[in-house]
């Protein structure tokens, strides 16, 4: 998510209502005047109605509190709510605030799900620079008190916070010394014909997306897979070969995007779910995570290789290829391993390890961080290379998030979003395990129109609540949130895997562009199918029925 256009520094020498990625005043005025409507209308009565039932399920209420309203009052007005529940008058030195209404506590819940909103929509369409969205949901929740300033910086600062930081420093490192750039062509040395790509390098490639950042496989691969293209071509005596292009391509985007749900360390959409499990006190281990994912992952890479090999081999103009041959040159060149590449390696290896052993007791953020440490250490990455390779709006949009939940579910926003989303739903679509069709298909569509970090941050606390409310377990809810995040196929902006592949997959000597935006569509779309095909079949209704659950089938 964090590639950005460049921009003509020429246009900035005036105001102008021209849109460019980062600015779009139009877009803003929109988002600005629907906010302020929603701050200004009455809160629908079904909100005021659920702020004043007692015990309402999926909402964790204090010691004291026995509604929603309560709940906020013990937060918000610690003072007044202490003074009336003893039945005594407020003792303070200074003037304490009066208690909020039911009315006033459902206009607060209604102003979050406007700041969700806002945020989903600026980020999505990037009206503002991703960074300012995150600093202008933590300003929004400030200004409008629906949390106390503390608990807007401890939301913006939490474990998943720092592991999402951390893992993206890890990438810095990993491609400065090259081992992912070496990882890519062991995979690849070994491959000797169209087959053996789709059945058993797609596959390979998404389980090392699992573990490794997707998108920096993705850029790696890309430029070897254009080699290999372009080899292939002139040993069949032909200019041009778009199905190959297309297979090649679009075989590896679509693997490296369906790597996400093997484990938490696949991307920060999986830290914001690690996070959101653990405000909900349902926390999981990266290997209960593993245990869940894994074994999806080597299926759907083997359909999605299938399905590209039945597609585009009919219309190949080579007869066939082999990337072996090709590889092997390129590996002869490369340095022999050792120094900083060696460290990066044992330090990438204890990582995982420490994720693996320590479980959820010392958070993901801890080890990640160590690892960081260690780099600086070793010499491997130096302060200059986090600031250029990191992308800061990336770790900010996940701190946003994990602030926005936190909001979310303590003003009661994410529990009404979450009912009335299950009363759209047909009945079968409510209830256990056809609750998680259902927010597949959400997801899942969702995803392929905002960065999938942004599209679980956004669901997390509004689907999570469905779980009480269906009587399945949540960690169901927030796994299948994650995995569904994934599935962003069918456009190029979608994920960055996909802009990666459009913006270099060029023929290598006459720079032609080898995709177009339909071809994502055109093969996206039933790729997605195919996923949630997958995951609901092999997945929900299949190993996980034998899986133990907590709190809940």
């Amino acid at each position: 998510m964090a590639h950005h256009m460049p921009i003509d520094k020429g246009s900035d020498s005036g105001w102008t209502w021209k849109n460019r990625p980062g600015y779009k005043p139009l877009l803003i005025l929109i988002a600005a005047l629907a906010f302020a409507a929603l701050a200004v209308l009455p809160p629908p009565q079904s909100m005021v109605d659920m702020v004043r039932s007692i015990d309402p399920p999926g909402y964790k209420l204090g010691r004291d509190a026995r509604t929603i309203t309560d709940a906020v009052n013990q937060k918000l007005r610690p003072e007044a709510f202490r003074a009336e529940k003893q039945g005594e008058p407020v003792k303070t030195n200074h003037h304490p605030k009066p208690l909020l209404s039911s009315e006033q506590v459902a206009r607060l819940a209604i102003l979050t799900v406007g700041i969700l909103f806002l945020a989903a929509f600026l980020w999505g369409t990037e009206s503002l620079p991703l960074g300012a969205t995150d600093i202008l949901v933590g300003v929004l929740l400030y200004l409008f008190a629906v949390l106390p300033m503390e608990e807007i910086s401890k939301a913006y600062m939490t474990d998943a916070v720092f592991f999402v930081f951390g893992i993206l420093v890890v990438a810095v490192g990993v491609a400065k010394t090259g081992l992912d750039k070496r990882i890519g062509l062991i995979l690849l040395s070994r491959i000797k014909s169209t087959k053996a790509f789709a059945f058993i390098f797609l596959p390979m490639l998404a389980m090392s997306a699992s573990f490794l950042s997707e998108h920096a496989l993705v850029a790696l691969l890309v430029p070897v897979l254009m080699g290999i293209y372009k080899v292939t071509c002139k040993m069949h005596g032909v200019d041009k070969d778009r199905a190959l292009a297309i297979f090649l391509l679009l075989g590896v985007t679509f693997a490296a995007n369906h790597g996400g749900p093997g484990s938490p360390a696949a991307g920060g959409r999986n830290a914001i779910m690690v996070g959101y499990l653990m405000e909900y006190g349902a926390p999981i281990s990266f290997l209960q995570w593993m245990i869940t994912g894994m074994p999806f992952v080597p299926l759907i890479s083997v359909a999605i290789g299938g399905y590209m090999y039945l597609r585009c081999k009919p219309k190949f103009l080579v007869k066939e290829m082999n990337p072996s041959e090709v590889v092997k040159a390129e590996v002869a060149r490369m340095p022999k391993f050792g120094g900083r590449e060696a460290m990066m390696a044992v330090i990438l290896v204890i990582l995982v390890i420490a994720w693996i052993v320590l479980g959820e007791h010392s958070g993901l953020g801890g080890p990640t961080l160590y690892a960081v440490v260690a780099m600086f250490l070793c010499r491997i990455i130096t302060w200059e290379d986090v600031q250029d390779g990191v992308a800061f709006d990336v770790v900010g949009l996940y701190a946003a998030a994990s602030a926005m939940g936190v909001a979310l579910k303590f003003s009661g926003g994410a529990l009404w979003l979450a009912s009335s989303f299950v009363g759209l739903l047909p009945d079968v679509l409510t209830q256990g395990d056809g609750l998680l069709v259902g927010v597949s298909l959400l997801t899942g569509t969702m995803t392929n129109f905002m960065s999938d970090g942004a599209t679980v941050a956004a669901l997390g606390p509004v689907v999570l609540p469905m779980a009480t409310l269906a009587n399945v377990s949540v960690w169901k809810v927030g796994l299948i949130t994650s995995f569904s995040s994934s599935f962003a196929n069918f456009l190029v902006v979608g994920t960055p895997n996909n802009a990666i592949c459009f913006g270099m997959g060029r023929d290598p000597e006459t720079g032609e562009r080898l995709l177009d935006v339909m071809d994502f569509i055109k093969y996206g779309i039933p790729v997605t199918i195919l996923g949630w095909l997958v995951l609901w079949f092999w997945t929900i209704f299949g190993y996980w029925q034998w899986l133990p659950w907590p709190n809940g089938g």
